[in-house]
């Protein structure tokens, strides 16, 4: 009897192992990419996510490229299963197959501190959205906000920076660009209302990248709780535009606000004003976020660089000289900042406030010899092109030469994506931080409170205390 149950022991155990043996085959058939899934359950994101705390994101894959593969390898964040593309061929292949073999995927997350009125996902509706946005960021558009960004950045400047012996700069950079996207998306100049949704929109903003526990105090539940607010707040704001448009006090062309409330989807159905305002809060966070970073980060390098601040100096005053008096800053004055432009480029090489993004594989495919299995999820990081020696040589070294010519090759410098996922806001960053630049530089010089304080990425680059500075106007007018 006992030589009876260990033979169907034995030929239960050879039936698992044959069925796993099948299950895994048509993978092992191509092989996986190589790596390792951490720990169950959470798996490598807390490898992942400390890194980023420590300051050094990409240390998590250049020792996974080394320890690996240079081209992908396999791991699991945020609780999937994933792959991470490296190099330009990996950006290359990701973003020139979106919507063929990969499409975008945020964390389930996303959609409890984003909840859409329509009850459709959040990838749904950023597609919806990116549909709407080219009316509002197409050239003659932008050449309309130039001005406008000049005449927030006065007020700002005056308001924040002007006569003071020191200041701390992170916040101060998050205030402008905020009241950047608040003014041209939906038309709030008001310094006090401006505000009042600040702090709400940072623990939102910090609750999109936390461990998604929803218990009260965690950054989670406080994001949520944020977003809860603001929706509710931009619906009276909405409300009140309704009345306004329809009474002739507002503009039909003043903002994305009225064209959202004015426009209607191929059906002739309008947008409900909840939708309106889950639509607006995603913007009003893509809007400034990650250019504060990058104007902190110019803040720190032209401290850190006298000779790059010199020849960005030079540029702006050169420009600001050609203007009258009260005249305001227009397109084809930052045209003319070529050199300040590359050098915001290369604190976005080094300092990218995008550190990566998720795409889901929509179905099964091979890439270098490796089976992607369909429903895992892909992850591109801009550091393991920016920070690669083989695509920027000595990739440490500030050295804004590099962005002189044709620039750097293709899919190596990707700070706003690629593809038709590309950020459709690079045009729009690029005139706010030229605009920040141009004030800066020509009314101060300025050095480091801290000299070697410490980078937090969280989820994009951050002085740990707010890069503090000391400033040194300028005696010119």
């Amino acid at each position: 009897m006992e030589l009876f149950y260990a033979s169907v022991f034995t030929l239960f155990i050879s039936f698992i192992l044959l069925s796993l043996h099948l299950l895994f085959y048509k993978y092992n058939n191509g092989k996986l990419p190589p790596g390792k899934t951490g720990w169950p359950l959470i798996g490598e994101s807390l490898e992942f996510l400390s890194t980023g705390w420590k300051g050094h994101p990409e240390n998590f894959i250049f020792d996974r490229m080394a320890k690996y593969s240079s081209i992908v390898f396999r791991t699991h964040l945020l609780g999937e299963k994933a792959a991470v593309f490296c190099g330009a061929a990996g950006n290359k292949f990701l973003f020139s197959n979106e919507n063929k073999l990969v499409q975008a995927w945020w964390p389930s997350s996303v959609d409890k501190i984003f909840p859409s009125s329509t009850q459709t996902s959040s990838k749904e509706e950023a597609i919806k959205m990116r549909k709407m946005l080219p009316n509002f960021l197409k050239p003659d558009a932008l050449h309309r906000y130039v001005a406008i960004m000049d005449h927030i950045a006065q007020r700002h400047f005056a308001d924040a920076w002007d006569n003071k012996t020191d200041v701390v700069v992170f916040p101060l950079a998050k205030n402008y660009t905020f009241w950047l996207a608040c003014r041209l998306f939906v038309s709030i100049e008001d310094p006090a209302q401006v505000d009042k949704f600040a702090e709400p929109f940072n623990l939102l903003a910090s609750g999109l990248i936390s461990i998604p526990i929803d218990l009260p105090g965690t950054p989670f539940n406080k994001g949520i709780k944020a977003s809860n607010f603001v929706r509710k707040e931009l619906v009276s704001i909405i409300k009140q535009r309704r009345v306004d448009l329809a009474e002739g006090k507002a503009s039909p062309t003043q903002d994305i606000l009225s064209h959202m409330l004015l426009t209607s989807d191929e059906n002739g159905k309008f947008m409900q004003e909840l939708d309106i305002a889950d639509k607006v809060l995603g913007l009003l966070i893509g809007g400034h976020d990650t250019a504060s970073s990058a104007c902190t980060f110019i803040v720190k390098y032209l401290a850190e660089l006298p000779h790059v601040y010199e020849r960005v100096y030079n540029e702006q005053m050169e420009i600001a000289k050609s203007k009258a008096a009260g005249e305001l800053l227009n397109w084809e004055d930052l045209q003319k900042m070529k050199y300040s432009w590359n050098v915001a480029c290369e604190v976005l090489r080094l300092a990218s406030p995008l550190q990566g993004a998720f795409r889901e594989a929509i179905t099964d495919f091979v890439y270098n010899g490796f089976s992607i299995p369909k429903g895992w999820k892909l992850y591109w990081s801009a550091n393991s092109t920016h920070k690669n020696p083989e695509f920027f040589p000595e990739p440490t070294k500030f050295d804004p030469s590099r962005f002189e010519g044709s620039g750097p090759a293709p899919y190596t410098f990707v700070p706003f994506g690629g593809g038709p996922r590309m950020c459709p806001g690079k045009e729009y960053a690029r005139l706010e931080i030229l605009v920040f630049m141009h004030h800066l530089v020509k009314r101060f010089r300025w050095e480091m409170a801290i000299p070697d304080e410490k980078i937090v990425v969280d989820p994009m680059p951050i002085p740990a205390k707010g890069l503090p500075v000391r400033l040194f106007p300028h005696n010119h007018p």
